[in-house]
């Protein structure tokens, strides 16, 4: 696949799943601006490996390992309730958590790190903690005014494949699809 630039692997939700998001969230915070800059639904994705600047025969072992690995049935995941790293009170990051699905999620990370590890990437050495980024906070800020807020977000999708995306920076993150890796 040849340079590609920072690249992860992420569950890529549905349209219908974006908007219904969207909708709760608008609805949720109306008269109460979410803080930062906010991630636009096209962008939203829960990541389950970062793999940064990737590419030649490094990416090209992974995606053939990916190819050739079985990632599991589907299942479904569901989205609920409000999160921070790194922690509330100093946020750069507000996040919405999941709220099932966790078990078939876990061991889909759990193959998808063997996938890495075997085409020689190695190991995530941070702890996986699934979530959708809906805004990112410069400078910090504290952010208990909006978790306490409780909003009701539940929403969720079948996951079906695992998507390679490709970060595109600048004013506005953009993401690109560059090839699934379907379920079962």
């Amino acid at each position: 696949m040849g340079a590609v630039g920072k690249v992860f692997l992420a569950l890529d939700p549905p349209e219908e799943t974006r908007h219904h998001l969207a909708a709760s969230l608008t609805e949720a915070f109306a008269g109460f601006p979410v803080p930062g800059r906010r991630v636009e639904p096209g962008g939203w994705h829960l990541t389950l490996r970062f793999l940064g600047d990737v590419r030649g025969a490094p990416l090209d072992r992974l995606l053939a390992e990916l190819d050739e690995t079985d990632l599991g049935d589907p299942f479904e995941v569901a989205l609920d309730g409000l999160g921070a790293f790194p922690r509330p009170e100093r946020a750069q990051v507000l996040w919405v958590g999941l709220a099932d699905g966790e078990g078939p999620l876990a061991d889909l990370r759990r193959v998808v790190e063997d996938a890495c590890d075997d085409a020689g990437l190695g190991r995530e050495g941070r702890p996986f903690i699934p979530h959708v980024t809906i805004s990112r906070l410069r400078p910090s800020e504290d952010v208990w005014p909006w978790l306490e807020r409780d909003p009701h977000l539940r929403t969720g999708w079948p996951v079906e494949a695992v998507t390679l995306f490709r970060s595109h920076p600048g004013g506005a993150m953009r993401y690109e699809r560059l090839e699934a890796f379907p379920l079962g």
